[in-house]
């Protein structure tokens, strides 16, 4: 079972930004961890255990924004598709050595 929280938080005053940073280490030290910016995810062994950190999820909701909270199987979760840039050590025009005339 994965538990994932995604949400939008104002960032606009000190006190937003705090909220922000807030809820988000809240997150992490529950177990969390960022599948990108705003969407964090966690496993949990069983339904029993991911409502429990879901109650922990709701326990900490920050004042202002939006957080949708919801759970997924294994099988579903097995079923997503993960794409990422692929990232090259060397530009494609860079030459390789230089060269002295």
């Amino acid at each position: 079972m994965w538990v994932f929280v995604h949400f939008d938080l104002p960032t606009d005053t000190k006190t937003d930004r705090k909220n922000y940073s807030t809820f988000r280490k809240f997150l992490i030290k529950d177990g969390f961890y960022m599948l990108q910016y705003s969407i964090y995810a966690r496993h949990c062994s069983s339904r029993e255990n991911a409502e429990v950190h879901k109650k922990r999820v709701k326990s900490n909701l920050p004042p202002h924004g939006e957080v949708i909270l919801f759970e997924i199987t294994d099988a579903q979760f097995g079923k997503i598709d993960f794409y990422c840039e692929k990232k090259t050590a060397e530009k494609p025009n860079q030459p390789r050595q230089l060269e002295l005339f």
